[in-house]
């Protein structure tokens, strides 16, 4: 199983914009450096969070890495336009010598569609309609297309072209099974992020897309799976709870407001870090219990985690992603290689 990291570069510590990114530079070289296997960041389009290209900073990330794989979670490919797109991490593959992915997500925020003149009343067939043309574009350097949101191609020639020979390209949900069905069908790997509630309530929709691929003919190797929760890591269970928690639930009760979520406090908090909900947050070998207790459960096959969560210190942000990289990383991939070398072979 691949093990990851994903932040949205949250501002709510109050540093500056060009410090956060100083920041977020030093969190995604130091994943590289502990052989960490994927880096993703999100594009927001509002006060709160500093990345409104991921491609940009995913470029800058490019040149300071040797390994990690680099990503945008996500890309809000609905409000986007597919050429440019698959423009940017085409060279973005370029510079890190073929170690670039999309994660296309139809977004959880909003504040694109307005921005970019798209209405929301069109927010799926936008996302159908340009995945579309992202595929295609992925596939050949002249494509013919045509659609009812964006000018149709014809014969055009879309460069420059990535060194990897099918750039990469994740499904990203949060649990719509029009989604999971969408990227089964197209034979697409799948991003599920789980940030509330039980991992196994998510059961239901990972057999969906398994039987969804199925039924479409793809094969098994295709539908890889990753799962994306909150995470944190301390020396202690104590450790990590004083540097997470309060800026955790400060960080959820800010976006429950815009969203007419219940607020949530210290009992919410602890019933998801408990073993069966979605937190994975405590000390090293909790953290790895949790990982270990949803790949039982779900089968993925990369885990990423989020803990630049809201106003968390940066650098017990960079204790965290130590402790995983040196301590978490080694007990989960030991035992899922134990794991799965006690499978019986057919």
């Amino acid at each position: 199983m691949e093990l990851g990291l994903a932040t949205f570069a949250d501002l709510a510590s109050g540093v500056s914009p060009r410090q956060r990114m100083r920041e977020l530079m030093e969190e995604i070289e130091l994943a590289d450096q502990l052989g960490l296997d994927v880096f993703g960041i999100g594009e927001h389009h509002r006060a709160d969070f500093l990345v409104s290209s991921p491609a940009v900073v995913l470029g800058a990330a490019a040149v300071k890495t040797e390994r990690i794989r680099l990503s945008s979670a996500v890309t809000v490919l609905s409000s986007d336009d597919p050429v440019r797109v698959f423009q940017d991490f085409a060279e973005v593959d370029l510079l890190s010598d073929g170690r670039a992915e999309i994660m296309a997500g139809r977004g959880s925020f909003t504040e694109s569609f307005p921005l970019f003149g798209y209405d929301l009343d069109d927010y799926d067939e936008l996302y159908a309609e340009k995945l579309e043309l992202l595929l295609a574009l992925r596939e050949q350097t002249r494509v013919t297309w045509s659609g009812r949101h964006r000018p149709a191609l014809v014969d055009a020639g879309v460069w420059p072209r990535p060194l990897q020979e099918r750039l990469p390209v994740w499904v990203a949900v949060g649990g719509s099974p029009q989604s999971v069905v969408r990227a089964g069908t197209l034979g697409l790997p799948l991003t599920i992020a789980i940030i509330g509630g039980q991992p196994a309530r998510f059961t239901p929709l990972v057999e969906l897309y398994r039987e969804s691929a199925a039924r479409a003919g793809h094969d098994p190797s295709q539908t890889r799976l990753a799962i994306n929760t909150h995470a944190f890591v301390g020396a202690t269970s104590a450790q990590a709870d004083s540097a997470f928690a309060a800026p955790y639930l400060a960080m959820m009760n800010r976006i429950g407001r815009e969203r007419g979520w219940p607020a949530s406090g210290r009992p919410e908090y602890e019933a998801l870090r408990s073993p069966s909900g979605a937190l994975a947050v405590g000390s090293p070998e909790q953290v790895a219990e949790k990982l270990l207790f949803e790949h039982e459960l779900l089968g993925h096959d990369r885990y990423i985690g989020q803990m630049s969560v809201g106003a968390v210190a940066h650098r017990d942000v960079l204790h965290s992603i130590e402790l995983f990289g040196t301590e978490v990383a080694p007990l989960v991939r030991e035992e899922v290689a134990r794991r799965e070398a006690a499978l019986p072979v057919h």
